[in-house]
């Protein structure tokens, strides 16, 4: 099918879903299922496929395709994700940001769309202000959305310190936030141990989020063993 579109209509709309359907891998399909919690079908399409698929039709008309953008199956959402992180146009990428968030309901959205999002190296200062604004919402996906953008483009010296402030003021119950958070700051503690350490000796952190990321920083092949001996001792018992 060409994706590399000059017009998007509603009948190339469908004719795009029923691409997307036509390149479905049953076993991949089963395997995904039992990663991925998600309201979405997922079809079973492999995600360098999903990526190449977004490559094309950002070559075309986005702003008409992301118009007949909608939600039914896990892929048409994951790779609208990837179309949008395509976009140079800080303006542009702003009129379908926001209603793009409140689709994702599952972390590989959340991550794969936050990980392309490379707009945000030039844009720092502007998304540094959103990603205030996400962390401070109640949906535990746009809240991830606000942590892994964070993780991917905010662990710098610049930052660090606003940072640890940020997750101190955090309190969500969800699994995917708390997993989110400890993430990050595992990261934090490789790239800035002294700052991260404090934060961690304080034990002022949920103990699920405290522990989990003690746990993640414990595995990296980044930390010394002398360290990870004295990381135990801060866990929350």
């Amino acid at each position: 099918m060409n994706l590399n579109k000059e017009h998007w209509q509603e009948k190339d709309y469908e004719e795009y879903l029923e691409y997307l359907k036509s390149l479905r891998e049953e076993e991949y399909q089963k395997f995904h299922q039992k990663l991925t919690t998600t309201k979405y079908e997922i079809l079973g399409l492999r995600v360098p496929l999903q990526r190449k698929i977004a490559i094309e039709i950002s070559k075309g008309n986005i702003e008409e395709f992301l118009e007949f953008c909608q939600d039914t199956y896990y892929e048409e959402v994951n790779i609208e994700g990837f179309v949008l992180a395509k976009i140079k146009d800080l303006a542009l990428l702003e009129k379908y940001f926001d209603s793009f968030l409140l689709k994702i309901d599952n972390w590989a959205i959340c991550d794969g769309f936050c990980n392309s999002l490379t707009i945000v190296q030039k844009n720092k200062e502007y998304f540094w202000k959103k990603i205030g604004e996400l962390l401070e919402r109640k949906e535990p996906f746009i809240i991830r959305v606000g942590l892994i953008l964070l993780l991917c483009f905010y662990v710098e010296e610049e930052y660090i310190l606003e940072i640890l402030k940020k997750v101190k003021m955090i309190s969500n119950e969800e699994y995917y936030v708390k997993m989110g958070l400890a993430w990050l700051l595992c990261e934090c503690y490789i790239k800035f141990p002294k700052e991260t350490r404090k934060l961690l000796e304080e034990k002022s952190l949920d103990r699920f989020v405290q522990n989990k990321t003690i746990s993640k920083i414990r595995d990296s092949y980044r930390v010394s063993g002398e360290e990870k001996e004295y990381l135990k001792t801060l866990k929350i018992m």
